[in-house]
């Protein structure tokens, strides 16, 4: 009956256009953008009722504004076009009566003369298949049952997070992990999965490692792949968003009806919560997939991107644009959106994608507020860009300007380096490869970034840090080679027991430093890509964890298991607080290619005391000179025991074998 009704109102297209068209131009001129209006309140483009929809688009530019109603996500005609009236603060509005429920819609602005094209708006929270129409729908169908009463898992201090990096293909699509939504949402739901001889697989993993924070790759929807054909393979990170407030429909069961992506990405947060996991989003403020023709530049050209003084579009990205986060609305864009995926999908937290492009006052409002809804949402972000912004750097919310950004954390990429290499040269080793000199940048890490008494090399970076836990401390993550890779690239004839030791090394290293730990999804089970390091849109075949390796290398992942579950028991690893390290922390004197610390007293109310780390990557035994006493040893050559302990160590000489850790305490 809906289709019928419809097909009544085609006849009133070609009226409505030709009254569209003798409308008269609006005078849009304005000196700068610091000069266009800004919306208050909440920044909605539909509104639905059973009686009627109303529609809002912010064009404060535009001469004319019309909404088109469709009865399918993508092709034929609209049934009806709506012109929209100009309100205040730049905004324009219609109101359609009658019940639109699964109907399609888009805007057209017209500026200069010209109609700009369809976009589904910048604000569209349900799109049809390829997101390029978005659909008229009522949220509140959408909730699962049990939504109501979701509530976030515990978590008091940033401090206290241990993060896991995943993408939904590389984590479910292998034909041994058990899992029956391969490469969707829905495959976070799934309990008790399990490989044929019993390892358990999927979130029931994410639970034996330990991890408090489950970090999903981009879930919003992006470009890159056809959801209208998702029976061919395609792949991509996501990294080429398209409508920011909307999940990705190559995730979902179904990528034609609107409401499915959006209950089946809810139905994930919701197990996730109650298997005890939080759950952060990775998002792509930074840059759109297109640049002309995008949903921004389609509503207000020019607004919404930095450009050059040749009038070029800025490139910090390297992905063609960037947006210009310091203006005011689409300041309130980045705020009101975050703000959305909280409050509605219940997300608690964020990663920043290139975050240095964004300027600092925004950074800062959107920490400010996110932590009235929820001070413990966790925020984080790259400190960098990946090209030249014309955005002044003092401006950015780049590393050495975090002491401004308080709350909010960065990926120390100091640690990173000083552990495998630089990230440009895959070949080039550091410390764990035995390549001497790089004992400082670890020693950075260490602490988390922060300025430190012992810390005085003049070769190393800036401490960038104002807290540790503003550090993100990692060793590998989704945009380059895994470490396994990373390691068999320096030293391409290691063993695979020697591999695994170093593996062990690094774990050990990122798991007691002082800033927040991040693990890459297979890492703790030596995964490869096959040497692939950007492999943003490679096959399944590059991508996806094989959990058969959970098997063969039992061993390393009981390893992180453990580690884990120490850091997690001891809070002398996580104290949160610069001054805490300076008074707790020393570091010892060590031969090259070795790093030793010591955590002096019960640190943070620990029940340890001066608890000793060393960290060996030589190929032979060192014997170190620690403060004498007698010691109880719970981590030594490649095992873990915190409960039972692994013996006890007298006196002031401590023997390490090769390519290993102790963990040591009185």
């Amino acid at each position: 009956m809906l289709v019928t009704m419809k097909m009544k109102h085609l006849l009133l297209a070609s009226v409505m256009t030709s009254a569209l068209s003798c409308q008269s131009p609006r005078d849009v001129r304005h000196d700068s953008f610091d000069d266009y209006p800004v919306c208050e309140g909440k920044w909605e483009e539909m509104r639905y009722s059973p009686a009627a929809t109303e529609f809002a688009l912010w064009a404060p530019t535009a001469q004319q504004v019309r909404v088109l109603l469709y009865e399918e996500a993508t092709g034929g005609v609209a049934y009806k076009m709506v012109d929209m009236q100009p309100a205040a603060q730049g905004m324009w509005k219609a109101t359609v009566e009658g019940d639109l429920k699964h109907t399609y819609y888009v805007f057209n602005v017209k500026i200069e003369d010209v109609w700009q094209g369809d976009t589904p708006g910048v604000m569209a929270k349900a799109v049809g298949v390829n997101g390029l129409r978005a659909a008229v729908i009522d949220l509140e169908t959408t909730n699962p049952q049990g939504w109501d009463q979701d509530r976030r898992p515990d978590f008091k201090r940033k401090a206290d997070a241990v993060i896991y990096e995943m993408h939904y293909r590389d984590f479910s699509m292998d034909s041994v992990s058990g899992m029956a939504h391969k490469g969707k949402f829905l495959a976070l739901t799934e309990r008790g999965t399990c490989m044929a001889t019993g390892e358990r697989t999927g979130v029931d993993h994410l639970l034996e490692l330990g991890v408090t924070h489950v970090h999903v790759q981009p879930s919003a929807d992006f470009s890159s792949v056809d959801e209208s054909d998702l029976s061919r393979p395609q792949y991509n990170w996501g990294y080429d968003p398209l409508n920011y407030n909307v999940p990705e429909g190559s995730y979902a069961t179904d990528s034609f009806r609107p409401e499915v992506r959006i209950k089946e990405f809810k139905e994930m947060v919701l197990a996730l919560h109650r298997a005890g996991l939080r759950v952060v989003m990775d998002v792509v403020y930074n840059h759109t997939a297109q640049t002309r023709g995008s949903n921004f530049e389609r509503t207000v050209p020019g607004y919404f991107y930095r450009k050059n003084e040749k009038g070029e579009f800025s490139n910090a990205s390297g992905c063609g644009n960037e947006t210009a986060s310091e203006r005011a609305m689409v300041r309130k864009f980045m705020v009101e959106s975050l703000r959305y995926w909280v409050e509605e999908y219940h997300i608690d937290g964020f990663r920043f994608d290139l975050m240095g492009i964004h300027d600092l006052k925004t950074m800062q409002v959107i920490r400010d507020e996110l932590h009235k809804i929820d001070p413990t949402l966790l925020l984080y972000g790259e400190g960098w860009t990946a090209d030249t912004s014309v955005c002044p750097e003092e401006q950015r919310a780049l590393k050495k300007n975090m002491a401004q950004l308080d709350g909010i954390s960065a990926f120390g990429d100091e640690f990173r380096d000083g552990l495998r290499g630089a990230w440009a040269d895959d070949k080039a080793g550091a410390f764990l490869a035995g390549v001497p000199g790089f004992e400082p940048m670890v020693k950075m890490g260490i602490v988390g970034a922060i300025e430190h008494p012992q810390l005085t090399d003049s070769l190393l970076p800036v401490r960038w840090a104002g807290q540790p836990d503003q550090m993100i401390s990692y060793v590998s993550c989704h945009d380059d080679l895994c470490l396994a890779d990373r390691l068999r690239a320096r030293l391409p004839y290691v063993s695979a027991p020697e591999m695994v030791a170093l593996q062990k090394l690094a774990f050990t290293a990122v798991l007691t430093a002082q800033g927040i730990p991040f693990l890459y999804a297979g890492d703790e089970i030596l995964r490869s890509k096959k040497g692939v390091r950007n492999a943003y849109n490679a096959p399944d075949d590059i991508n996806t964890i094989n959990w058969k390796n959970k098997i063969a290398y039992k061993d390393l992942f009981e390893y992180v298991c453990q580690l884990v579950a120490l850091r997690k028991a001891h809070p002398c690893f996580r104290l949160g607080d610069r001054d805490k390290v300076i008074e707790a922390l020393e570091f010892l004197e060590t031969p090259k290619n070795v790093v030793a610390f010591r955590i002096k007293g019960k640190a943070g109310g620990d029940s340890w005391n001066n608890v000793i780390v060393v960290l060996n990557a030589r190929r032979e035994i060192v014997k170190l000179t620690v403060p004498e006493g007698v010691y109880r040893v719970v981590c030594k050559d490649g095992r873990v025991d915190a409960a039972a302990g692994l013996g006890t160590v007298q006196g002031a000489q401590l023997s390490v074998s090769p390519r290993s850790a102790v963990i040591m305490h009185q």
